[in-house]
C-alpha cells in the first residue's frame, strides 16, 4: 500500500511517540485508521523516508477534517485563540460530527496562522504571550482566595475559604482557612501571613477584589482603592499593586499555590474544624520548603531565607481593620448585623435610634452616634457570631424592662383569690364552672339605636327618602 502525502505526513507525526515507547503500532493504527502492517512498514524504516509521490492525474484522498474545514475556519475568524478541545467539542455536540480530536488539532496547526494572517494579527498577538518577570528578595508577594466548598458542612459550617499569600522570589507559601471573605477576615489573614514570614514585602499584588478596590473603572483609569486597604498598607509600609482586568498571568505564582495546597493538604482528608485545617498546612510547609522548585531550580527553603531577611520589619502595634455600618435599634434592644442580633443597654438607647457597628474578625462593638456626658460612645461589645441566625444577648442590657412576672388571670367576676389562701385542688374545676355560669346569667341592658344617634349628634339612617314636589 502506497500512502498519499497527507496520510504519510500524518503518520510521520507518530514516529517520535513510537520510538519513545509512548504508543504501540496497534494504537497508532487505530488512531490513524491504517492497517497495522502499513504503520509498521513506515515507522520501522522499511518504507522510503521521502513521502511517496502521487501519480499524475490522481486526486488526493479526502480527509474527514477537510469536510468541516470551512466551519473550523469560521470559528477561528470569530475567535482566533479558540482551543482545539473547544472546537472539537462544538463540532461533536452542536453539529453531531464524528471526528477525531487529533485530526482537528493537526488541522489547526496549519489553519490558525493562515487565518491570523488574513485578519492581520501578528504572531505575538496570536500566541497571547506574556513577559515573565523576576523580582529581588522581599520585593513582592501575591494574594488570592480559594473556595474549598463544604468540607466542614458536617459540623455546621456551610462554606470554607482558603487565603493564600506567596512570596514571589522564593515561592514560599502561606495559607490559612476562614469562613468569610469580608474585609475584617481578609486583612486579619494578612497579619497572620506577615507573622508567618517574619515581615512584610514591599509590594502585594491583588486582583480586583472588592476588599481592595472600591469600584471597577475603564482600562487606563486610576483604580480607586478601599480606604481601609490604604490605611492597612500604610501601617505596614507596603504598596498595593492591582492587576489589570482579565490578566490572571500577573499572579500566576499564587494561583498555582492554591492548587498545590488543595492537592497536598486537603485532598483525601477529613477535618472537624478550621484549626485542624490550619494545623495540616503548618505540618506540610517543611515538606514544601524542602522541594526544588521547577522554575528557579533552587530549594524553596534556601531561597526563602534570603526572601525573609529582605522583608520589612513589622510595626509594634498591629492594625486591626474594622467594618463600619449604621443600623437601627429595635424595640427589643437588639441590633441586626450580618444576619445575627446583638443587644444594647435599654437605658442608653431608644427605639429606632441609629448606632454604629464596628466589626472585626472576632468582635462586634456598638457605638452611639453622639458621645455621652463622659465623651464615650461605646454602648456594648460582643464576640462575633459564627454563622447566621444567632442572638448574642447580655441579660444586664434588659434591666428595667418589664418581665411579665406579675401578670395574673381570673375567670370570675369576684376579687381574685389571695395568695395566702389558695383554693384546694378539689375545688378548682368546679369553681371555674360556677364562675362561668354566673357570668352567663348577668343581664345586659338593651337600648334602641336612636339613643346612640342622639348622643353622637348624627342623623339616623332611614330607607325612606322624601322628595319635594315641584310647585
Amino acid at each position: 500500500m502506497v500512502l498519499d502525502p497527507h496520510r504519510w505526513l500524518e503518520l510521520r507525526r507518530f514516529r517520535s511517540l513510537y520510538e519513545a515507547g509512548a504508543m504501540s503500532l496497534r494504537e497508532i493504527a487505530k488512531e490513524t485508521g491504517l492497517n497495522r502492517r502499513t504503520v509498521s512498514k513506515y515507522l520501522t524504516g522499511q518504507a522510503p523516508v521521502a513521502p511517496p509521490k502521487r501519480e499524475p492525474g490522481t486526486q488526493p484522498r479526502q480527509r474527514v477534517v477537510d469536510e468541516v474545514a470551512p466551519l473550523i475556519d469560521a470559528m477561528l475568524r470569530s475567535e482566533i485563540l479558540l482551543k482545539a478541545s473547544v472546537i472539537h467539542e462544538r463540532l461533536v455536540q452542536e453539529y453531531a460530527l464524528a471526528i477525531n480530536y487529533q485530526r482537528v488539532k493537526i488541522y489547526l496547526q496549519e489553519a490558525r496562522p493562515r487565518i491570523a494572517e488574513e485578519l492581520g494579527i501578528t504572531p505575538g498577538e496570536l500566541a497571547g504571550l506574556h513577559r515573565r518577570f523576576e523580582v529581588v528578595p522581599g520585593a513582592q508577594a501575591q494574594v488570592d482566595w480559594g473556595d474549598e466548598g463544604q468540607v466542614l458542612a458536617h459540623v455546621g459550617i456551610p462554606k470554607v475559604y482558603s487565603f493564600h499569600m506567596t512570596l514571589s522570589y522564593s515561592r514560599d507559601p502561606f495559607c490559612c482557612f476562614t469562613t468569610s471573605q469580608d474585609l475584617a477576615s481578609f486583612f486579619d489573614c494578612h497579619r497572620r501571613a506577615f507573622t508567618h514570614f517574619g515581615g512584610a514585602p514591599m509590594t502585594i499584588v491583588y486582583d480586583r477584589t472588592k476588599t481592595v478596590v472600591r469600584r471597577h473603572v475603564a482600562p487606563g483609569e486610576a483604580v480607586p482603592l478601599h480606604p481601609e486597604a490604604v490605611a492597612f498598607a500604610g501601617h505596614y509600609d507596603f504598596d498595593i499593586d492591582v492587576l489589570a482586568a482579565y490578566r490572571p498571568q500577573g499572579k500566576g505564582r499564587v494561583e498555582r499555590q492554591v492548587l498545590i495546597v488543595r492537592d497536598h493538604v486537603l485532598a483525601g482528608r477529613a477535618f472537624s474544624s478550621i484549626e485542624e485545617m490550619d494545623a495540616a498546612f503548618a505540618a506540610w510547609v517543611p515538606l514544601r520548603r524542602a522541594k526544588v522548585h521547577g522554575t528557579h531550580g533552587e530549594i524553596i527553603g534556601h531561597r526563602a531565607v534570603r526572601d525573609h531577611m529582605a522583608l520589612r520589619p513589622l510595626p509594634k502595634t498591629p492594625y486591626v481593620v474594622a467594618q463600619r455600618h449604621l443600623r437601627h435599634v429595635g424595640k427589643d434592644c437588639l441590633v441586626a448585623f450580618d444576619a445575627n442580633l446583638y443587644s444594647v443597654p435599654a437605658r442608653k438607647v431608644r427605639p429606632r435610634q441609629l448606632v454604629e457597628i464596628r466589626a472585626t474578625k472576632s468582635q462586634v462593638t456598638l457605638h452611639s452616634a453622639v458621645p455621652g456626658a463622659s465623651g464615650e460612645t461605646l454602648l456594648a461589645a460582643h464576640p462575633r457570631a459564627v454563622g447566621r441566625g444567632a442572638r448574642i444577648v447580655d441579660e444586664s442590657h434588659w434591666d428595667g424592662l418589664p418581665t411579665g412576672a406579675g401578670r395574673r388571670t381570673t375567670t370570675g367576676d369576684g376579687p381574685p383569690p389571695r395568695r395566702d389562701q389558695p383554693l384546694g385542688p378539689e375545688a378548682g374545676s368546679l369553681q371555674a364552672l360556677l364562675n362561668r355560669a354566673a357570668a352567663a346569667s348577668v343581664e345586659v341592658g338593651r337600648r334602641p339605636l336612636s339613643v346612640y344617634d342622639e348622643l353622637t349628634g348624627t342623623r339616623p339612617f332611614t330607607t325612606n327618602r322624601v322628595t319635594k314636589e315641584p310647585s
